[in-house]
């Protein structure tokens, strides 16, 4: 079995930051704890981590807040590198988190990330990611979970 910091370098093995590329990323809570289950605990993770001072040249296009992890669909920007953009989100929703008087580390080290290619359906993609509270059973019909947006809804 690989040891956590293994694992994690393995992750970054051929990561590459394309300039206004889209990439689908997931992050974890620590020991998959679901802290933003609680609703001012993922309101705080929430304005954090779409905040556009934060995002600089970068665009949030989807995203969902699930109790133990999140995904988010973001386009880079011209400048912009992934695993920095990646790190700060995190980085400022731990930080919001913190502020409400969790005092638990939030997000496990590292994160996945998958490049979207052009050819292939971006919209499908976003669709797949806002649906992962139907499909978890938290809810039962689309839009009916709180945590989640996207550019095309």
């Amino acid at each position: 079995m690989l040891s956590d910091s293994a694992g994690h370098r393995r992750l970054r093995v051929g990561r590459f930051s394309q300039p206004n590329g889209i990439y689908l990323i997931t992050a974890v809570t620590v020991n998959r704890a679901p802290l933003f289950a609680d609703w001012s605990v993922g309101c705080a993770a929430v304005r954090a981590f779409s905040d556009a001072t934060l995002l600089k040249n970068s665009q949030l296009l989807c995203w969902v807040l699930m109790p133990d992890h999140v995904h988010w669909m973001v386009q880079l920007g011209p400048e912009a590198d992934l695993s920095t953009l990646v790190g700060a989100m995190k980085s400022s929703s731990a930080r919001s988190v913190r502020r409400l008087g969790v005092d638990q580390a939030v997000w496990a080290a590292g994160f996945h990330d998958r490049a979207i290619r052009r050819d292939e359906d971006i919209v499908a993609a976003a669709r797949y990611v806002v649906a992962n509270p139907l499909r978890a059973g938290l809810v039962r019909r689309f839009g009916g979970y709180p945590f989640w947006d996207s550019v095309w809804v």
